[in-house]
């Protein structure tokens, strides 16, 4: 069974990959769902993903929206690679893997010392000139069959949909060629990057036979179509005479061919063959002798170019992928190093005080050591968590608990930390809040960072406090925990990033990762972060997320709401001194 994926193109998790197996893969808004997708147009159990017949199978679960398949309204379909999906507003794209180091059945046989008989020929540019005539001048393309331009349509809108790999591609505009013009047999070799070897990257064979034998490709034919950059059709090798029985071109039973390059913009990629092993007297017009003619010719030129254009702006891609990656992972790289670095000199300098205190019998001195060890160890903790929780995709473990209990813990655990700050934690939990389904461990982190994100708020200013708040809707179907601090607030060029991975506003005591995780956490309990930001007021951090698994009631929250007259209350005349 090969291992098979969807990965979301458009929608509120775009980029998202979801890794399909034998298990069944349902999809939905709801969050017993193996693949919860939080899109409010999306069912709460939309659509499944199962295996029958060695073939993965889409069905709808009577979804109010419905789903579709490339366009088209469906209640059961059997996937294919590059297949689009769109269930609300999400769209998905279906591919399975191949093994990309499989060995594909082509055999560039030897030439022979003489060569078959080439009846036609075609320049590199004439594919191109034939797509610009197809745009340009309509009425001198009037003459062509509406099959070839059928054809040319249908590669067309192969090149602009979605796609995986490369491979994928050629191999559907090498099928859609192979019925077009038709051939019993074709290839695509396609020049390496690094060596400029030809490889063949997609093979097919006319028919049913899914075990086909290997497919001989002159190499004769090739080296004169590199070499001349001309697209050439030959005779019946069979009835020339100057092949003899032996010859490799002639054992393979290759009747008659076509070879043309695939010119990019800038180089040749490779060479597009096609082959027939009919026989004469098999031909829908046997008195011509010749299955393949000029017109095929000129289609197939114009296919190469397509192709090889397609390869070319795959290549760009790859190295435009590449190139951002490698950014991204050195922007990755400098900033944990900073925030690590400035851990390691909080740690020296606890040590270098704790030296000096063994080494002067002073108490008081190896404490206070002590004391900034720990505090950066506790720093180096939190590092590493924010990390493993905000770079690992999961299901949260929902179970019912009770949130004060949960909020209770960590307003104990920090505490101490805001006595040392000379902050004012105040905890003010709801009555009646009934009883929420959440991940107790997801929660607990999340509503922990925004509690030490207000504490350093307020760390540097007189009269600081910190409050937490919990309570629930009025209807019970969501609960919210609420962390408010009546510091300088967020800067307004930062409010629009606060949630962006490495944004910090806190200097060298921020790692810029604690928001993006509480964001990533309550999303997956399909719930949002509101912020009510004032400027050298104060700003309030509401945690809000459905009480309930059943969630047709939830309301669509992606965007984060910069003013949110639904938080209620604010600080007492008391908090405010």
């Amino acid at each position: 069974m090969p291992r098979a994926s969807l990965l979301v193109i458009r929608g509120v998790h775009q980029g998202r990959r979801f890794e399909l197996d034998e298990d069944d893969a349902s999809l939905g808004r709801g969050t017993r769902n193996r693949f919860r997708i939080l899109d409010t147009e999306i069912s709460r159990n939309h659509a499944v993903v199962r295996v029958e017949d060695d073939a993965y199978v889409l069905t709808d679960r009577n979804s109010s929206n419905g789903t579709f398949v490339n366009g088209l309204s469906v209640s059961s379909h059997r996937l294919s690679s590059g297949d689009q999906i769109q269930i609300g507003c999400t769209a998905l794209l279906f591919s399975e893997t191949t093994d990309s180091n499989r060995a594909v059945p082509v055999d560039i046989v030897s030439p022979p010392e003489e060569h078959s008989q080439i009846v036609s020929r075609i320049d590199a540019d004439a594919g191109r000139q034939l797509l610009q005539a197809s745009v340009a001048a309509p009425e001198e393309f009037s003459s062509t069959p509406q099959s070839s331009l059928r054809l040319l349509y249908q590669i067309s809108e192969e090149l602009v949909s979605a796609s995986l790999s490369i491979e994928q591609l050629l191999q559907r505009i090498l099928d859609t060629t192979l019925e077009s013009v038709h051939a019993d047999r074709g290839c695509m070799l396609v020049a390496d990057p690094q060596t400029g070897e030809l490889l063949p990257r997609a093979v097919a064979h006319a028919g049913d036979n899914t075990e086909p034998e290997r497919m001989p490709v002159s190499r004769s034919i090739v080296d004169y179509v590199l070499k001349k950059r001309e697209g050439v059709r030959t005779s019946d090798a069979r009835s020339d005479s100057r092949f003899a029985r032996g010859q490799s071109i002639v054992t393979g039973g290759i009747r008659e061919a076509m070879c043309v390059p695939m010119p990019g913009r800038y180089e040749l990629m490779g060479v597009l063959y096609v082959d027939t092993t009919t026989a004469v007297d098999q031909l829908d017009n046997p008195a011509s002798g010749d299955k393949f003619t000029d017109e095929h010719l000129n289609l197939l030129a114009a296919i190469g170019r397509q192709s090889a254009l397609a390869v070319e702006d795959h290549r760009f891609q790859e190295s435009l992928v590449k190139a951002e990656r490698l950014a991204a992972v050195g922007q990755t790289i400098a900033m944990l190093s900073h925030h690590v670095k400035n851990i390691l000199q909080g740690v020296r300098g606890g040590s270098y005080l704790i030296d000096m205190g063994l080494k002067g019998h002073d108490e008081e001195m190896i404490q206070q050591g002590w004391g900034v060890v720990e505090k950066n160890q506790d720093r180096i903790y939190q590092l590493v968590m924010d990390m493993l929780t905000f770079s690992t995709e999961r299901q949260p473990k929902l179970e019912s608990g009770d949130i004060n209990e949960l909020v209770q813990e960590v307003y104990e655990l920090m505490e101490a930390r805001a006595a040392e700050l000379d902050v004012a934690l105040r905890l003010d939990l709801g009555e009646d809040i009934p009883a929420a389904m959440f991940d107790a461990e997801g929660i607990h982190r999340a509503v922990l960072n925004i509690v030490i994100n207000a504490l350093d708020a307020v760390a540097e200013q007189e009269q600081a406090v910190v409050e937490i708040r919990t309570g629930s809707s009025d209807d019970n179907s969501e609960v919210w925990v609420e962390v408010a601090d009546n510091g300088p607030g967020i800067p307004e060029e930062h409010v629009d990033s606060i949630f962006n991975l490495f944004e910090s506003t806190k200097g060298g005591r921020g790692t810029g990762i604690g928001l993006a995780v509480s964001q990533k956490v309550i999303r997956e309990h399909g719930g949002e972060i509101l912020i009510d930001n004032q400027p050298n007021v104060g700003c309030r951090f509401r945690l809000l997320w459905p009480s309930l698994e059943d969630e047709n009631h939830s309301a669509d929250r992606r965007t984060v709401h910069r003013e949110t007259p639904d938080i209620d209350e604010g600080f007492t005349e008391d908090s405010q001194r």
